[in-house]
Parts: C-alpha cells; structure tokens; sequence
C-alpha cells in the first residue's frame, strides 16, 4: 500500500525531494522539521479557521443569491398573478408572514460622496464661528467641529454633516453654506440590503437576525 496515499501532505507543506517543507512569510522554502512547533501549531490552526471563514462566506453570497432569486420570483408571480407589487420607486420592499411574527425588508440605500462645493461651505461656517462669542452656541460649535473633522480613513463624518442642515441659523453666511453643502452632495450608486427580523407576538418589538460576524 502506497505510505503517501495513505498519509496526504497537510495543507501548507510541500513535498521536496522527500522531505516536508513550508513556505515562509519571505517565500523562502523551510524544511519543516526546523519550524518551531508553536509555529506549525499556529499554521494549523489558521488555515483551519480560514477554512471554515471561507466556507461560511460562500454559503452566505449563495444565500444572498437565492434570497434575491426568489423574492424576485415572488415579485413576478403577484404582479402577473394579481396585479400587486410591493414596494416603492427606490426599491424598498417588506415581505411579511401571515401571523405577522415574520418579514424580511430589502432596502436600497444610496452612496453619497460630497463635492469640493464642500470646502466653500467650510469657509463660510468657519467666518460665522470666528465672529460668534466664544460663549455661544456650544453645542453648535462642538458639532460643527466633528462634522468637518475626518475619521481615521480620512472620510467626512457624513452624518453630522447632514445634521447640520438641520439647525436653522439666522445668518446669511451660514445659508449659504448650507446650500453648499446641499449642492455638493452626490449619489454616486446605491447599495441593497437584506434584514430578516422575528417577534414572539403582534406587540413584541422587533428582533433582527444577525449574519454580520461584527455585529454577533
């Protein structure tokens, strides 16, 4: 009986002349009887999660896939069957069981980048925030700083942003900054998302079941 069919290499060694060797982070071969056995450990274990890790991944985009395939399926048959549809023009959609404990929701959200009309906007808050006592309107200076502020990726924090054309401010400079904003707003695409969500009954909130590992 052949010794090597019997005892495949494991994942990560290469058979040279024989001898069992791995690759290392430099691309360099190393026999694997001079690997450190907390090393070769670690290795196992590793490639053993990121097995698993790219094995749920899969199956998670087939779910999407058959998620997608079948609401729409479902969306045909009302149409043609019954002259119903669900949702509205941005493509929103509930789906919704019969005792109501149950609904899946498809929502399509928009992907916003803002334009350099961004930075005038900057420039005409910033003269309102310079001529503002330093005493007043704290909480709007405190927002007003987080929202030109960037995060660690460098990104505007859109959300303050957005709460910004929210305030009604009676200074001129500060509605024409407002409307730079607005102009420099831009829907760049849109993005779709799948939310399942459970209850126990008609008057229970709504539980969201979680497939994001962040979010587990």
């Amino acid at each position: 009986m052949n010794e090597q069919a019997d005892n495949p290499p494991k994942a990560g060694v290469i058979d040279v002349g024989g001898v069992p060797h791995m690759r290392d982070a430099k691309g360099a071969l190393m026999p694997v009887e001079l690997i450190k056995p907390k090393d070769r450990l670690m290795d196992e274990e590793v490639r053993k999660v990121v097995g698993f890790a790219q094995e749920l991944s899969g199956r998670i985009s087939r779910f999407k896939g058959h998620v997608f395939d079948d609401l729409g399926s479902l969306d045909a048959l009302l149409a043609q069957e019954y002259g119903a549809k669900i949702g509205g023009a941005k493509g929103n959609r509930t789906y919704m069981s019969y005792d109501g404990l149950m609904r899946v929701q498809i929502r399509v959200a928009d992907q916003i980048e803002f334009g350099p009309e961004l930075q005038q906007a900057k420039v005409l808050v910033d003269e309102c925030l310079n001529e503002w006592s330093a005493d007043s309107r704290p909480e709007i200076r405190a927002l007003i700083t987080k929202a030109f502020d960037t995060d660690k990726e460098g990104q505007i924090n859109r959300s303050e942003i957005f709460m910004l054309l929210q305030l009604d401010i009676d200074d001129e400079r500060w509605k024409e900054a407002m409307r730079a904003i607005k102009e420099a707003i831009r829907v760049v695409g849109s993005k779709t998302y799948q939310r399942f969500q459970i209850r126990d009954h008609a008057d229970a909130g709504w539980d969201t079941i979680t497939i994001d590992l962040a979010k587990a």
